[in-house]
């Protein structure tokens, strides 16, 4: 029999986290363990509730104790697990904390590295974006000294729609040329209301656009239609996506998909989402949620699959706990062996 185990954490940020729905200043991420009965060490795996989904640390808890007493403990495979999970479907994020616990326990006995045991190329050092919240404009440069961000190739701007335009205006000011990630998070009603907004942004000196990341709800979708061949930059899906989306359909409305593992529900899910990406012709890239570099381990180890990464989610966090991953001059580079709780 199985041993699992779930903690809450609170992580204070080391500032305010704003999107265009929401902003906080701490996040509480639940952790993972799993282990044969009295035996360390365990397999450890970290949940980042979404509140865009309804996840919520209380509901994490909740359902996890429910698979524990439907039979969470006498899982022996893969197969197992992801047979419970049908039956008792559970938020995203823990799902994904619960499969990749397992794996990483199961590849350690196994003495593989979690990527050959997912059969995958070996991680290299993966260059991240950096994120910038929305804030006052007359804020931007001082943030982006303070943080050094022009160590970064690529930089993600939170955007909305009251500010959004000054917010582009005083990034390309103090760095000029520096290519970007414009991220709506679905704050723009509609696609003629978004155009107008892009246009106004086409006149900006030294604006250099990577990617337009979900301006428009996901909901939205014949507007994504109308604004694909329109748009003066590539247009990737973020909400839009999840592990049983009709990739197809995605392919007519966007340039690109943005996979998160905490969004994909699992490590199986996730790669799936990238293989269905590259099928169908979509650019790829790999983001995360405000995790812990737990969580930013787990998304290295599927980042060769990725042609953009946006993995700075441990760099949000104010004295990051445990160091599995580390970033320098834009590189983040994770330890080679399985995190493991002892």
């Amino acid at each position: 029999m199985l041993h699992w185990t779930l903690q809450a954490r609170p992580l204070p940020l080391r500032y305010t986290w704003k999107i265009s729905r929401n902003a906080s200043e701490a996040k509480t991420n639940l952790f993972v363990g799993v282990a044969a009965a009295g035996k360390n060490p365990a397999g450890w795996a970290e949940a980042a509730p979404n509140i865009r989904y309804g996840e919520t640390p209380e509901l994490l808890q909740s359902q996890f104790e429910a698979l524990r007493a439907t039979g969470l403990s006498l899982v022996q495979s893969e197969e197992d697990l992801a047979a419970l999970l049908r039956a008792h479907p559970v938020a995203y994020a823990l799902r994904f904390a619960l499969e990749a616990a397992y794996i990483h326990l199961q590849a350690a006995g196994c003495r593989q590295f979690v990527w050959q045991y997912l059969g995958l190329p070996a991680p290299a050092a993966v260059p991240t974006a950096f994120s910038l919240p929305i804030m006052e404009p007359g804020a931007v440069a001082g943030f982006l000294a303070e943080h050094r961000a022009g160590r970064f190739s690529l930089l993600k701007v939170k955007v909305n729609r009251e500010s959004g335009l000054e917010l582009l205006r005083a990034v390309t000011q103090a760095l000029p040329g520096q290519p970007l990630i414009v991220d709506g998070n679905e704050a723009w009603p509609d696609a003629d209301s978004l155009l107008q907004f892009l246009e106004a942004c086409r006149q900006l000196p030294g604006l250099q656009v990577r990617v337009l990341e979900q301006p428009l709800p996901a909901a939205a979708a014949a507007d994504y239609y109308y604004l694909r061949p329109r748009s003066p930059f590539p247009l990737f899906a973020d909400e839009s996506v999840t592990h049983d989306a009709d990739f197809a359909d995605i392919a007519r409305q966007f340039h690109g998909v943005n996979m998160k593992l905490m969004k994909a529900g699992g490590y199986r899910q996730g790669l799936e989402i990238l293989r269905q990406t590259r099928a169908h012709n979509l650019q790829t890239m790999l983001g995360c949620m405000v995790e812990t570099s737990l969580g930013i381990w787990s998304a290295v180890q599927v980042s060769g699959l990725a042609q953009v990464h946006d993995l700075d989610g441990f760099l949000i966090i104010r004295d990051e706990p445990f160091g599995f991953v580390r970033e320098t001059e834009g590189l983040v580079v994770a330890q080679a062996t399985v995190p493991l709780l002892m």
